[in-house]
């Protein structure tokens, strides 16, 4: 299969990204971050998280930052919820994306969210029926969809069962999380043959975490096979407050990079992207897991 002209990038810097960070992170610093990514051409920027503040308290902004941000009618900002009480604050800062979760391990879903996967999926069916009431759009997750902290291998079929499950309550699209960055190219292209059997490739993306360093390889082999949707952060901000030895997410700028190269469009702007990546990294007091704005800061 040739690949693919283009592809569609879903930033999830702001949310998936910070919500790892230790120190407190103000509003201001959030609001700016999602600005810069919304004027380096990102379409889909996930901007925050309406769950419980006790267990992921760099979110407890959420509100503030949906309402600070100047939205722009081509771009879509999802915010991640878990039940009904975060649809309901999602609704009241007038949310026109929303994002559910479930996992392919269920030693991970007892972990993360304190039940089994099939009692998180019960809990997402009311959300999901008043969210399509509301012409709101849904997108899936799905964890540890090629290995577990606790599982250790994950089967094909136990992602494909929770992506039928996500797509039948209304779900527009799935990401596929690698977590803990486990996965590897024939790994992954063996996952999405699995789910292609039964699901359409244009409603399936790829999360992958760049622990061993496979995260751009994987995307490249998802990309083969017909795979256009990516999820990526911004200087690799992330991590997973529920899997330990979990590195970051596979930098935003790095896949830009081996797109240009492709020849595959994204629609945005490398130079600004690298700015932006260096910009939050510095407000974090970090160095930047992009290889890319390494690579150009050791030639500068």
């Amino acid at each position: 299969m040739p690949l693919p002209k283009q592809v569609k990038l879903v930033e999830v810097g702001p949310r998936d990204g910070l919500q790892n960070e230790k120190q407190v992170i103000e509003t201001e610093t959030k609001v700016e971050l999602i600005h810069r990514l919304a004027d380096a051409g990102l379409s889909v920027i996930e901007s925050g998280s309406f769950v419980s503040p006790k267990w992921v308290p760099q979110m407890a902004d959420s509100a503030e930052v949906m309402q600070a941000i100047n939205r722009a009618d081509h771009i879509s900002y999802p915010v991640l919820i878990p039940n009904m009480k975060g649809l309901e604050a999602a609704l009241a800062v007038d949310a026109k994306e929303i994002a559910i979760f479930g996992a392919a391990s269920e030693s991970f879903s007892q972990k993360n969210i304190n039940c089994s996967i099939q009692e998180s999926l019960e809990r997402f069916h009311p959300v999901c029926e008043t969210a399509m009431d509301k012409d709101i759009k849904i997108r899936g997750y799905i964890s540890c969809v090629l290995g577990c902290p606790y599982e250790g291998d994950i089967s094909p079929d136990a992602v494909v069962e929770v992506a039928e499950a996500l797509l039948q309550m209304g779900c527009y699209e799935i990401s596929l999380g690698d977590t803990i960055g486990v996965g590897t190219p024939r790994k992954a292209q063996q996952l999405i043959d699995a789910l292609t059997e039964k699901t359409p490739i244009e409603k399936l993306a790829v999360h992958f975490h760049d622990t061993y360093g496979q995260a751009l390889a994987n995307i490249y082999a998802c990309l083969e096979l017909g795979i256009s949707t990516i999820d990526s952060s911004i200087a690799g901000l992330g991590g997973c407050p529920y899997a330990a030895g979990a590195s970051g997410n596979v930098a935003t700028e790095d896949v830009v990079y081996m797109l240009n190269g492709l020849g595959i469009k994204s629609g945005t702007d490398l130079e600004k992207l690298i700015v932006t990546g260096r910009h939050i990294s510095n407000s974090l007091q970090r160095q930047p897991a992009s290889k890319v704005s390494l690579a150009l800061s050791k030639l500068s």
